[in-house]
């Protein structure tokens, strides 16, 4: 009898302790998820209601492309322990020569493969230096961002405008869409496949673990999780089919670029063995050495990708801004190292996540958008930014001395 009464207690109290240290122990994963809904709930107030305004949303999106993007690079970059400090100057030196190229009267794609040519040299360039001279990626790219910027301006002294349209829907326009009403169809379908995805996913790892005799998440906490996500992402899908006009709206198409990006680079780092080795020689270089990692291709293929993104960025900034000049990507680099601080990028390298990146670029694309609507001065933007920032690193110093 006594058995049959207390095992009941035990499973249940064993669960109840299993919820507790999941949502302790992973504060610091969640922490920045909570971080950044209560980021948008301030400026939600400041701005009197303006920040979630579907436009508002939108124009974050196309506004703030560059950072998102950007910050799928720089996180690879820094959980190999490096850093690009030449993001801003190749932005603006790859803008130049891609407008230049349309100006001469260059078909817009021709000019956009050989814009992600010049990025892919770039990188290669940057790769070769660090990984088989030996220079540290941070001499290598302050290096970059001199020569770059400089070329930038050769190429692009003078303001080079863009005109062809095509090129510029890149960044303004939306995915083709029929409305319902004043909801764009295409944005509802594709937030429902979305949520349906979600909650698979999650049911289909839990089950995994299951069946493998693995430790897994309690089923509260996993339909809790799958809740919250549907949420976010249910409000988020209406925002984006109630945005645009009578004749477009929806779904941006940079945020069907940025959504391929991260997909591509999620599967690349979680799932393929350059993404295990990434994190191997992040963690400990000379372990992954003996482990037989080849560390100089991983870094010489770290750069390489951090120059094909970055070609994206530039196209999608050049699109945007619709001309080229040699001070475009001003301090770009700073905006990609902070979100990738601040959704939890290790200062020492071997930890980071994606959709860590992802909300942090977020947040700093919140902070921009939020101030700009309420009219803070520019140099009062940077001062918060950088608080952010350092309360950010801080933050994850202090969680890592307090867990050891």
């Amino acid at each position: 009898m006594s058995t049959t009464t207390t095992q009941p207690t035990v499973k249940k109290d064993g669960q109840e302790q299993s919820m507790k240290s999941l949502l302790l122990g992973n504060m610091r994963s969640y922490g920045i998820y909570l971080a950044l809904v209560l980021v948008i709930i301030v400026f939600q107030i400041l701005t009197g209601g303006r920040l979630l305004n579907p436009n508002n949303v939108v124009a974050l999106f196309q506004q703030n492309a560059y950072v998102l993007i950007a910050a799928i690079g720089m996180l690879m970059v820094i959980i190999a322990t490096h850093i690009d400090l030449s993001v801003g100057s190749v932005v603006a030196f790859i803008g130049g020569i891609g407008a230049l190229a349309m100006k001469n009267g260059m078909p817009w794609f021709v000019a956009i493969i050989i814009m992600i040519a010049i990025g892919l040299v770039i990188g290669a360039w940057h790769g070769f230096w660090v990984a088989y001279v030996g220079v540290p990626g941070f001499v290598t790219t302050l290096g970059g961002m001199l020569i770059f910027r400089g070329l930038a301006t050769v190429v692009a002294g003078e303001s080079i405008p863009v005109s062809d349209p095509t090129f510029r829907a890149i960044s303004k326009d939306y995915v083709p869409t029929i409305f319902i009403g004043n909801f764009s169809l295409t944005a509802i379908i594709v937030g429902v496949v979305a949520i349906v995805l979600v909650i698979w996913s999650q049911l289909r790892k839990r089950a995994k673990a299951v069946k493998n005799g693995l430790s897994a998440q309690p089923m509260n906490f996993v339909i809790l999780k799958c809740v919250v996500a549907a949420v976010a992402i249910a409000y988020v899908t209406y925002i984006l089919a109630s945005s645009g006009n009578d004749t477009q709206g929806g779904i941006p198409i940079v945020l069907v670029i940025i959504g391929v990006l991260v997909g591509v680079y999620y599967f690349v780092l979680n799932r393929m063995v350059f993404g295990r080795n990434v994190y191997a020689v992040g963690g400990n270089r000379k372990a992954a050495i003996l482990s037989g990692i080849d560390t100089k291709r991983v870094d010489f293929t770290i750069f390489l990708n951090m120059g094909f993104l970055v070609s994206i960025a530039s196209i999608i900034t050049l699109s945007r801004l619709a001309s080229a000049s040699a001070q475009t990507g001003m301090e770009f680099e700073m905006d990609a190292i902070a979100a990738c601080f601040i959704g939890g990028t290790a200062v020492a390298g071997g930890v980071g996540t994606i959709p860590g990146a992802m909300v942090g670029a977020l947040i700093m694309g919140v902070l921009n958008q939020g101030l700009s609507i309420m009219g803070v001065d520019a140099a009062w933007v940077k001062t918060i930014k950088g608080l952010v920032v350092i309360a950010a690193v801080a933050y994850d110093l202090l969680s890592k001395k307090k867990k050891g």
